[in-house]
């Protein structure tokens, strides 16, 4: 498998298969102006939730079509918070037991959380919603996943305006998201939150992963190894920076790191697929 079908996201088994074991993947190499939009004259086409909604819905078998059909006519009959949440619960479970629609199941899961204005529960939904920007590769889908997780984000931080893994989720939301605004403004919060706190990990993931996007890899891999240094079994990082290393062109650490993510996954399909990459990479050198 040539190395492009293996970083580039959602195109690999390995990369679905680290999807579910993380939730977060390697970001594409930037084809964008940088953080924060589309690239000098890209025009795309906002998507709505009702957008979104009716495409996934159009791939599902009628039975499976009449009972979300059901599932969501009984939120808009109920009248009763604790009903809505309940109404709202099964439908994220719907989207992602069901279908395996993720980034649906964590909608829906966010819209949950709206109703309890639980501090917790918002930060949860919203990060996990978060996490498929990072392995979407339509645009308008990031921008879509990004703009609900932000809402998230913020109705937290309305809460607690302390939360710093809610405000590195919506630096989060602006570095990947392709939203509108000031990106700059909150990816200089993530970094506060990095400087004053080096052992939060989730703010050293997100800005090693805006990095990447940015092709600033020395960055990249300083933040990725201060992650794997707290963090040893970190298959998450120990991936990315393999792949950094990788892109950067040096081969003996590119080896050295897949061989250690190797060590560590116990799927079969993916050892086979890290396997491939490092046979490559020896044959280069």
């Amino acid at each position: 498998m040539k190395k492009q079908q293996l970083i580039l996201i959602g195109s690999g088994l390995v990369i679905i298969l680290l999807i579910y074991f993380f939730g977060n993947t390697i970001p594409p190499k930037s084809t964008t102006a940088g953080m924060g939009g589309p690239g000098v004259g890209a025009e795309v086409p906002a998507l709505t939730t009702h957008d979104v909604l009716s495409a996934a819905k159009s791939k599902l078998p009628p039975a499976e079509q009449t009972r979300i059909t059901t599932l969501e006519n009984n939120v808009d009959r109920g009248d009763v918070k604790d009903l809505k949440i309940k109404q709202y619960d099964q439908l994220s479970h719907f989207w992602g037991d069901t279908v395996g629609n993720m980034p649906l199941s964590s909608y829906y899961l966010g819209e949950s959380a709206k109703l309890e204005n639980s501090e917790q529960n918002l930060t949860f939904a919203a990060r996990k919603l978060l996490s498929y920007v990072f392995v979407e590769q339509s645009q308008p889908m990031q921008t879509w996943m990004a703009t609900n997780a932000k809402e998230l984000f913020e109705k937290a931080l309305e809460i607690n305006p302390k939360n710093d893994s809610a405000i590195v989720g919506l630096g989060g939301c602006y570095m990947f998201g392709n939203l509108s605004g000031n990106p700059m403004e909150q990816i200089l919060k993530v970094r506060k939150v990095a400087e004053e706190h080096p052992d939060n990990l989730y703010a050293q993931m997100m800005l090693a992963l805006g990095a990447v996007k940015t092709g600033q890899y020395d960055k990249a891999i300083e933040r990725f190894l201060i992650v794997i240094n707290h963090q040893p079994g970190n298959l998450e990082a120990i991936f990315n920076l393999a792949d950094v290393y990788d892109r950067e062109g040096d081969k003996a650490n590119a080896i050295k790191w897949y061989q250690k993510a190797q060590q560590i996954i116990e799927v079969p399909e993916a050892k086979k697929e890290i396997q491939q990459r490092i046979e490559a990479l020896q044959q280069q050198s």
